[in-house]
């Protein structure tokens, strides 16, 4: 257990760097089974769930390397179809290898994948996808078995733009014969990466981020370089880091965008934001106004993963906003922990109702998932006194060195092991 402590009052200044994204490389990291031969990722933060994902892979054959935020990794020694469970357990996108793997090998075994407590995340629309592309699924023991002689292109309409299906769909349909037409498929910028990485090493994939990606098959796969997107939950959460604390961060290598729905809202409760050189400047006030109404979306709307942290910053914006989750209903845990510090939050079902208050007070609150756990280390830095995060690690699942680039903002963080 990590504890964080934070006294708060300190409005941040200075700038940040964002990493490429957790969410664009575990896919690729995932995708990197189709290919032949090695391939080299850049700018990869040494987060625990990349990590993890690096395990998943040297478990079915992988040889890989990590130093310095480069990636080598040589697919050309895959030899086991059965994915490790514990890993498994540890990581929902682990279900990212299914459709490479069983397109490669013909065979892919699987327990269910786990990750964070967000709610409800079935895969039904994962197997469904590969079943249209002439895979056959059974399940045995708690394992799913997927298997097939030869992937043939297909039509595959998903009846909810799922990121997660629509990526494992484009994966597989990579090496099938024939063309792939996906419907419905999800929008988010992540997938539009996920395409330009398998084209690098020579698929023939087109429409990433419209609802209608065309994916013709081809026999093989050569290795690349590549460096993924930044990331834009990242992104935003330093720009809501800025304005919760009334601080002026500018945030290099961020994709305005990317973030264009934050942005509209940060404006609207009465921040500066602007373009500097390749990235943001995000200026925040005293007290911001509320927003009103925010509801989670597919993208381009607001994202699932950047409620948390706002959140946090409508406790304490002048107003009440209503903020409605579309996406995952037990999203809404935090909340509990934002009321330990003043913070007046009504939920019902997948609605919150947040009236600010003018003040947030220190006290020990607890992580319950990754963007939740994010929120309160924002939190903290607002609040007055002291405020004592337990996290079992989930931050680090999706934050590079969170609190140590906070600390250079000047946020008085520091963290020890219980």
């Amino acid at each position: 257990m990590k504890k964080i402590v934070i006294c708060g009052g300190n409005p941040l200044h200075g700038e940040v760097i964002v990493h490429s994204a957790k969410n664009s490389l575990l896919p690729i990291l995932a995708a990197v089974v189709l290919a032949q031969s090695e391939v080299v990722l850049y700018d990869c933060p040494p987060l625990r769930d990349v990590l993890t994902m690096l395990e998943l892979l040297e478990d079915i054959g992988c040889r890989c390397s990590f130093e310095q935020g480069t990636v080598h990794i040589d697919p050309s020694g895959i030899n086991n179809c059965k994915m490790n469970d514990r890993l498994m357990h540890l990581l929902r996108s682990s279900i990212f290898i299914l459709g490479p793997l069983v397109a490669r090998m013909g065979r892919a075994e699987l327990g269910y994948p786990g990750g964070c407590d967000i709610g409800i995340r079935p895969i039904d629309l994962h197997l469904k996808g590969l079943r249209d592309l002439g895979v056959e699924v059974q399940e045995e023991n708690g394992h799913i078995i997927c298997t097939c002689s030869k992937l043939k292109g297909g039509e595959v309409y998903l009846d909810y733009p799922s990121v997660g299906a629509t990526e494992n769909i484009m994966m597989a349909a990579t090496l099938a014969e024939g063309a792939t037409v996906i419907t419905n498929a999800a929008k988010e910028p992540e997938i539009v990466d996920l395409q330009n990485f398998i084209n690098t090493m020579g698929g023939r994939i087109s429409g990433a981020g419209t609802g209608r990606i065309v994916i013709h098959g081809t026999s093989v796969l050569n290795g690349c370089e590549y460096t993924a997107m930044p990331d834009r939950i990242v992104t935003g959460t330093y720009m809501i880091a800025s304005a919760i604390t009334g601080g002026e961060v500018y945030i290099k290598n961020a994709f305005k965008e990317h973030v264009s729905v934050l942005i509209g809202k940060l404006k609207d409760g009465g921040c500066q934001v602007y373009e500097k050189n390749g990235g943001l400047v995000v200026k925040g006030t005293e007290r911001l106004s509320s927003s009103h109404i925010i509801e989670t979306m597919p993208y381009p709307g607001f994202p699932t993963d950047l409620q948390s942290p706002m959140m946090a910053l409508q406790t304490v914006a002048r107003g009440t906003c209503v903020l409605v989750e579309n996406v995952f209903e037990n999203r809404f845990r935090l909340a509990g922990e934002l009321k330990k510090m003043g913070a007046d939050i009504t939920v019902k079902d997948r609605m919150a109702i947040i009236r600010g208050v003018d003040e947030l007070t220190g006290t020990t609150v607890y992580t319950h998932d990754l963007r939740g756990g994010a929120a309160l280390v924002l939190a903290g830095l607002r609040a007055s006194g002291t405020t004592i995060i337990k996290d079992e690690g989930l931050i680090e699942r999706g934050y590079f060195q969170l609190e140590e680039q906070l600390r250079k903002l000047g946020g008085d963080i520091t963290v020890a092991e219980e």
